[in-house]
């Protein structure tokens, strides 16, 4: 079982197959450096697609040479994402990651009902957090796609999420539907929706986990807090994912841990063909890797 973000490298690093990475419009240098940094330690292939001049442009600022076979010259953006979700449903790629273009630009390629990647109900974001103060890694869902999700979004979000978390190995993970309070009450959607995924969960509906909510915040992440308030739960105090009721709260509760608890991170979108590597400039250069290698193991 994966203890620390380390973990993903010597996970990746071990596959008996390399994945293969196709960065979309890679004429963009943050993202082309954690690309070739995955690349050039033998953890993934890469295809870059996207403007050939601008991409080896920016390679011989770093003194790299790219191979010819490597990049597929597309200087209209629209068409090198076009081409690069190509690549990936026809099974010639395996993660595809946006380089320098809109992120709606990129998600209308992928949910192009003709030709795009669309596979489950609904896309999500899934997140790895290595908290320094938690015992283990802490998975968070929906932070970026899911704006309001009612309770069977939330059934398709945890649908991708558990089965991306038995992958990388995490068996059986204890999944926490996060609410303001952890008890049911009737005019806090939130603690309804929590108790319907419980009792899916405990009737095999949603296999391969443990489900328990509502639980709040803090009786969710800490044994302390659970047992003071008398909860009984397998999964409170040791929550291996928590579900987040709407985007707001979630992007808040990420940007806390990556600003005020120091945390590393590595995130991926689920429910394409394939995982999906949305970056932005913010990122950093360590939490774009941790996302390549994560996206490999899926």
């Amino acid at each position: 079982m994966i203890k620390k973000i380390e973990d993903l490298y010597h996970l990746a690093k071990n596959q008996t197959k390399k994945k293969k990475l196709v960065l979309a419009v890679a004429q963009d240098e943050h993202s082309f450096d954690a690309v070739y940094k995955a690349y050039k330690n033998q953890i993934i292939d890469m295809i870059l697609v996207g403007d050939a001049q601008q991409i080896n442009d920016i390679a011989s600022k770093k003194n790299i040479i790219i191979p010819e076979n490597l990049i597929i010259d597309i200087k209209d953006k629209a068409a090198a994402v076009k081409e690069a979700v190509s690549l990936a449903r026809k099974g010639q790629a395996d993660i595809l990651m946006k380089g320098n273009v809109p992120t709606a630009t990129l998600l209308r390629a992928v949910l192009n009902k003709e030709w795009g990647l669309k596979k489950s109900k609904v896309l999500s974001h899934f997140v790895l957090f290595e908290i320094p103060n938690y015992h283990k890694l802490l998975g968070l869902t929906d932070v970026a796609m899911n704006i309001a999700p009612d309770l069977e979004a939330k059934i398709g979000i945890l649908n991708n999420a558990v089965p991306f978390m038995n992958k990388i190995g995490i068996k059986i993970p204890k999944v926490a539907p996060i609410a303001a309070v952890e008890v049911i009450n009737t005019v806090m959607q939130p603690t309804i929706d929590a108790a319907a995924l419980s009792k899916m969960s405990d009737r095999g509906q949603i296999p391969n986990c443990i489900i328990d909510g509502p639980l709040a915040f803090d009786n969710a992440i800490s044994k302390e807090s659970a047992e003071h308030k008398g909860i009984k739960s397998e999964v409170a105090g040791d929550a291996d994912l928590l579900l987040v009721p709407y985007l707001e709260a979630g992007n808040i509760l990420y940007k806390t841990l990556t600003y005020f608890a120091n945390a590393r991170l590595a995130a991926v979108i689920l429910g394409a063909k394939v995982p999906i590597v949305l970056t932005s400039r913010s990122d950093s250069e360590d939490a774009k890797l941790n996302s390549i290698m994560l996206a490999s193991l899926g």
